[in-house]
């Protein structure tokens, strides 16, 4: 949904997460050089520049590396950093640079918007790679032929004892798709029903922090205490891949420790977390943009190509071995509101490349089921429609392909939506959810009542079918759906809906 002034779509205030950091291996490196006159005697000179090198998660076969370039000599035009991997390491894919591997020699060279690199400024890269037996850090680093020294120095890892949730009462399921349901690993039939916790996807790009308000177990108890069994929480993809434009604090290795801080104590009482793409990149200033920001600070009408698959391929290889995490794609597509016609919508949305009236390469929603899949995760996947994801009708027919079968359509519904009454509901939804799980990732109103969820509530419980309240957030719930006034889960007149209708199923 859109937030109010950072939202997704006329919806009010969305926030994205904030995730753990996998700080495995963290490496400083001072690329140095030095000059001698004849005949004089030898002096120190400054280092002609500095790379930061971080391994800011690893997982069985895999890892993410983050790369910071500060060049501290004469401007250049164009830059190349190269640099040779000790244990045969393999890089599968990066972003802002072009990613080269030949042997163990890696390297790095500009991409054409960020070739500019002045006196004292920092690039920021990335990439992912494989691995195996050992996870040697680079020794040797080389900007423009010039080569540097190394001054390596121990890196963090992830945090203690103290700032982990307790131990669960009651584990979430593992999850997984059969026929039109979601069930555990023992065959029960399993909804996710519960709240979003927005803030992760815009408090970091505004330089404000990771999360709008407390994650710490007691706020998170608040929402299990509403008889919540799933909180979906949105992320934004720059500040998890930790590029430059996001202050570092609330990027890279130190989102992702949040994020899967904030995962564990959801988990911990017993609830599933749905980790969803909420911000993205691309410049888009059409009909229904939210921004004309080339940044991830409002919802994109689809995801990019330069950066979706990597931030994809990096949750499912954070979460691959956890099924009780569930995937959702990307919050809101709309190509519908820049394409001339619903099949190029449609095609685009799931084939993605060059798409009519958006500027930048579309990665469309098959693309980034394979960017999960290749990693070798078998998480169940969300794929929200057109039409700010209010538009299923022809999800089927367009349905991306899944290998590992565990596909299930989202939808989100709010009062002002065009497909918002049960005539919209029983032509339309009733179809997907006759073939796939269909959840709603988003449900609400914009009156401060719960008449019209109320109203969802009761069509998506008479099918067993998933829902989710926008939001857990204490904001003005007569200017968007907020549910709470305070986060010891007090609930606004909205949320006494929600609140009040998940405590009396007995489920």
């Amino acid at each position: 949904m859109r937030h109010p002034p950072h939202r997704s779509r006329l919806r009010l205030p969305a926030s994205h997460l904030s995730p753990l950091r996998p700080f495995l291996a963290t490496a400083a490196l001072v690329l140095a050089g030095t000059a001698v006159a004849p005949g004089a005697t030898a002096t120190s000179v400054a280092p002609s520049c500095t790379v930061e090198y971080q391994t800011v998660g690893q997982w069985d076969g895999g890892f993410q590396g983050a790369v910071t370039i500060t060049n501290n000599s004469a401007v250049m035009s164009s830059w190349q950093l190269t640099f040779d991997f000790a244990d045969g390491q393999r890089i599968t894919q990066g972003w802002s640079a072009k990613w080269s591997q030949s042997g163990t020699a890696v390297t790095a060279s500009n991409e054409s918007w960020n070739g500019s690199l002045g006196t004292g400024a920092s690039i920021s890269t990335g990439f992912i790679a494989s691995w195996s037996g050992k996870n040697t850090a680079p020794a040797t680093f080389k900007l423009n032929g010039a080569t540097c020294t190394m001054d390596s120095e121990p890196g963090p890892t992830d945090p203690p004892g103290p700032t982990d949730p307790p131990d669960p009462g009651d584990s979430p399921p593992l999850l997984k798709v059969s026929g039109n349901k979601l069930v555990d690993d023992n065959g029960v039939t399993r909804r996710l029903l519960g709240v979003n916790r927005s803030g992760g996807e815009f408090m970091c790009v505004q330089g404000r922090g990771i999360f709008d308000g407390p994650v710490d177990d007691a706020s998170v108890k608040a929402i299990a205490d509403w008889n919540a069994g799933a909180v979906r929480i949105p992320l934004n993809e720059e500040c998890w891949l930790g590029l430059d434009n996001i202050k570092p604090e609330y990027a890279g290795a130190n989102y992702l420790a949040a994020v899967k801080d904030l995962v564990r104590r959801v988990k911990a009482h017993g609830m599933t977390p749905i980790l969803e793409l909420h911000w993205s990149w691309g410049e888009y200033t059409g009909s229904g943009a939210g921004c004309s920001d080339i940044h991830a600070s409002c919802q994109k009408p689809m995801p990019n190509a330069r950066y979706t698959p990597s931030f994809w391929a990096s949750v499912a290889s954070t979460f691959k071995d956890d099924r009780a995490v569930v995937f959702d794609l990307f919050n809101e597509p709309y190509p519908d509101r820049a394409t001339s016609t619903p099949e190029q919508a449609w095609t685009c949305w799931r084939d993605g490349g060059t798409c009519s009236g958006i500027g930048y390469e579309v990665a469309g929603m098959q693309d980034l089921i394979d960017a999960v899949r290749g990693t070798g995760a078998e998480n169940v996947i969300l794929v929200g429609g057109l039409a700010w994801s209010n538009d299923l009708g022809q999800w089927l027919t367009h349905r991306p392909s899944d290998p590992a079968g565990n596909l299930a359509a989202a939808w989100h519904v709010y009062n002002f939506n065009y497909c918002s009454n049960e005539s919209c509901w029983n032509s339309t939804l009733a179809p997907v959810a006759a073939e796939v799980p269909l959840v709603a990732g988003e449900i609400g109103e914009n009156t401060c009542a719960h008449s019209f969820i109320d109203r969802v509530m009761a069509w998506f419980d008479e099918r067993k079918l998933s829902y989710l309240g926008w939001t857990w957030n204490t904001w003005d719930c007569s200017s968007g759906p907020s549910l709470i006034s305070n986060y010891d889960g007090t609930p606004t007149s909205y949320g006494i809906g929600l609140r009040d209708h998940l405590r009396a199923l007995d489920e």
